[in-house]
């Protein structure tokens, strides 16, 4: 599979480059997406929630009524959950959230996900290019050229670019990533994949490991 190389003018440059196609080709698996997608959003879950049971609760542990003879529901102290202001019945506790699937079944789903951009004409190569200074209109002015003003886009780079970093981190519809770093939630929430030239050939050395 080819496509046309652009630069940051969004004008289309002489150069092509070929993305692999037992990556961007394949036979797109949806319940791994489905799985890696689902593993991704429990493990950036907190579990820090947590309410006040019974023993939690400050408050006088003396019987607030006798036992019998006052034709209403027998009752122990204020802290009992039938109360205003008691202990919570079944309330939720801190749990850790995280869960593990197999290395193969992500770069599957990982490599399904790639498949339903490059099918959908939604992946734009970028030739390698870097900020001098830390500016969101340089980055905001990029988009425009390429008209993905409104898009939610994700940058994919080869290595660490702080400029290029700082001048996407105020926007809510963009992103950077590197390609080292690519999972499939982040590739199936963006609209369009800005993939810089340079990092191809990572991303074919991420999906080519045993890892």
């Amino acid at each position: 599979m080819e496509l046309e190389v652009y630069n940051i003018s969004g004008t289309k440059t002489d150069k092509k480059v070929s993305l692999a196609e037992d990556i961007f080709s394949i036979k797109p698996n949806d319940h791994a997406m489905y799985l890696d997608v689902k593993q991704i959003m429990a493990n950036s879950r907190q579990g820090t929630h947590a309410s006040k049971e019974r023993n939690a609760v400050t408050g006088s542990t003396k019987k607030i009524k006798r036992q019998k003879g006052t034709g209403t529901a027998r009752s122990g102290d204020i802290k009992s959950p039938i109360f205003k202001g008691g202990g919570t019945v079944f309330g939720p506790r801190p749990r850790d959230y995280n869960s593990k699937i197999n290395r193969k079944l992500k770069k599957l789903a990982r490599k399904s996900a790639l498949t339903y951009k490059a099918k959908d004409n939604n992946i734009l190569i970028l030739e390698d290019f870097e900020f001098e200074t830390p500016k969101t209109k340089n980055y905001l002015e990029l988009l425009s050229n390429l008209n993905l003003g409104n898009k939610k886009t994700l940058l994919i780079v080869n290595e660490s670019k702080p400029n290029i970093f700082l001048s996407i981190r105020n926007l809510k519809k963009a992103k950077i990533i590197r390609a080292a770093n690519l999972n499939t939630y982040d590739i199936l929430y963006a609209n369009n994949l800005l993939i810089v030239e340079s990092s191809i050939k990572e991303i074919e050395k991420v999906f080519a490991s045993k890892q």
